[in-house]
């Protein structure tokens, strides 16, 4: 039996129906502007930290094998420094944080390039400190975004509901309910308006919690405005906001600045 036209997209309505039903779950206290959004997070947490481990620490001797690995000591210090001061916070969204094993590294690239893997596993790319001309305060900005990602562990969520998307897809087809090209068209479905929205969420979501983070390690939260300009202006051009997972840069720079007057307290009491 196949299906119509209407009814693959009733079917798709299912599929995102079963992914809003189910994220019932939140990885991460609220704090002063974070976020008590419900998550669908189907796998263990130890497995996707574990392959994160082994990811990084393939990065890592990559690195090292090119003598690209924490090469200027004056960088990697100065990065260091802020992570002391930024990842103590972790503990007002997660107390288990404290106890991830975390790492902080440098590669020497020209990417403008920096990420927190699951567990607290950091990596910054010379290219993003260098051609922005970071200050201490910028770096922790990205620092902040990128630890709240691991937080709140978005890359868990977006495995999940890939997973949930992969198995009701497949069993359309394997049933004989829809063809492989129907349900090709149904996956750009999906994409563009479940999982391109969500991952703008997500995003707005690190943005947030990176601002409380930074401004609790006594970082001035207008820093976290100058970044995102910066990043703004030398992205380039960029895809319609629809089409993408981050938020425009308008955007952005409008919800930053809305916000400094919410964690100002913070940082002033981190600087008493």
């Amino acid at each position: 039996m196949k299906f119509s036209g209407p009814q693959v997209l009733y079917g798709l309505y299912g599929i995102v129906f079963a992914i809003i039903v189910s994220a019932c779950a939140s990885t991460t206290e609220q704090g002063a502007i974070g976020s008590d959004r419900g998550q669908l997070l189907l796998l263990p947490s130890e497995q996707i930290i574990s392959m994160s481990e082994k990811s990084y620490d393939e990065t890592k001797r990559d690195a090292q094998a090119q003598r690209k690995l924490d090469q200027s000591q004056a960088q990697y210090q100065r990065v260091l420094e802020v992570s002391r001061r930024v990842i103590p916070q972790t503990k007002v969204f997660r107390k288990d944080a404290l106890a991830w094993k975390w790492e902080v590294h440098i590669i020497s690239s020209p990417e403008l390039n920096a990420y927190c893997m699951p567990g607290g596993k950091i990596m910054f790319y010379s290219g993003i400190i260098e051609k922005l001309k970071l200050t201490d305060g910028e770096i922790a900005t990205i620092m902040g975004h990128e630890i709240a990602h691991a937080l709140r562990e978005h890359g868990r969520e977006r495995m999940s509901a890939a997973l949930i998307q992969q198995l009701g897809l497949g069993a359309l087809v394997a049933s004989g309910a829809v063809d492989e090209r129907s349900a090709a068209m149904a996956s750009v479905g999906v994409n563009l308006f479940v999982s391109l929205p969500h991952g703008r969420n997500q995003e707005t979501e690190a943005d947030d919690i990176g601002l409380e983070l930074m401004a609790r390690a006594g970082y001035d939260p207008h820093e976290a405005v100058s970044l995102w300009r910066k990043m703004g202006a030398a992205g380039g051009a960029k895809p319609p906001e629809i089409l993408s997972t981050h938020p425009s840069d308008e955007k952005r720079i409008k919800k930053m600045e809305s916000l400094v007057a919410k964690v100002w307290p913070l940082y002033l009491a981190a600087k008493k």
